[in-house]
């Protein structure tokens, strides 16, 4: 969906953020990647020519990208080069959004709003690896889908609200949702935390304004609110490698929905933004 945001210069805000007030700053999109290293620059030792890699770059799609060394890791040993491109910013966020924000402990009760999607199905499979008990919720159709990824509960929100009363959770990780704060607030623990990653609103604002409502409100509250910036610009090699143990140890597999060869690409945004992808979408060169 950021690719969406930084292409469609919606919602306007990013804009005067510096990506670009007429047109984008950056012409070739693409931020996950997964290759082969052709290149390196002087006084990188991590890495040779040959390795496979997986990580996060500046203009993935296309035949070749080039970013700073240490926002790469070598590929799982046990994924393909397809695979391993759907790892890095939707399981990034997914890790650092339960290890970091929600300091998620085995046993506590974890709610993910949004489990079907992308960061969705890595943050159900990440919080059973740290031992919660997981909530998913989804759609109808991705109901199977998060039970199949090891949920140990999904809710369908066309039947069932998650902030009936009858359960509350220690964390909540909303994934890009426009439910309101006192909604999901009905449905966290007194002392639990809730994380918001991106949201939906209008084409000012895009639902940021939901976001630091929740910092603004944290204090005042015994409740935890977060809304952290996933910001992906610097090293990210220790959390790539975090990810790469999970994937390699079998606790988390990518889910894939649909992949496109790179002259599709203007279709794969297409279905990113009105297919509700299940998993990922991969575009292979």
């Amino acid at each position: 969906p950021g690719e969406w945001a930084l292409m469609s210069g919606e919602p306007y805000m990013i804009r005067v953020m510096g990506f670009g007030l007429r047109r984008p700053k950056l012409r070739v999109r693409g931020t996950d990647v997964a290759g082969r290293v052709e290149a390196i620059g002087e006084g990188v030792t991590a890495l040779q020519p040959g390795d496979e890699v997986f990580g996060l770059c500046r203009g993935s799609f296309a035949e070749y990208s080039c970013d700073r060394a240490d926002k790469l890791a070598a590929k799982p040993a046990n994924l393909d080069l397809k695979q391993a491109a759907t790892l890095p910013s939707s399981g990034l966020t997914a890790l650092q959004a339960l290890r970091d924000c929600a300091d998620l402990k085995p046993g506590q009760k974890l709610l993910i709003i949004g489990a079907s999607g992308g960061v969705g199905t890595f943050a159900v499979q990440i919080g059973k690896a740290f031992g919660a008990e997981v909530t998913g919720v989804c759609s109808t159709v991705g109901v199977e889908l998060v039970r199949k990824i090891g949920a140990d509960r999904v809710i369908d929100y066309t039947r069932e609200d998650f902030a009936d009363g009858r359960r509350l959770y220690d964390a909540i990780l909303d994934t890009g949702g426009n439910r309101s704060l006192s909604h999901l607030r009905r449905a966290l623990a007194t002392d639990g935390t809730l994380v918001i990653i991106g949201g939906r609103g209008g084409r000012l604002v895009g639902g940021t304004d939901r976001n630091l409502r929740a910092i603004v409100l944290s204090p005042f509250v015994r409740q935890t609110l977060r809304a952290p910036f996933m910001d992906f610009l610097g090293g990210q090699r220790e959390n790539l490698q975090s990810l790469k143990d999970l994937v390699e140890t079998g606790e988390v597999a990518p889910v894939i929905d649909r992949t496109y060869s790179l002259p599709e690409v203007p279709d794969a945004m297409r279905y990113l933004r009105e297919g509700h992808p299940r998993g990922k979408v991969v575009i292979t060169v």
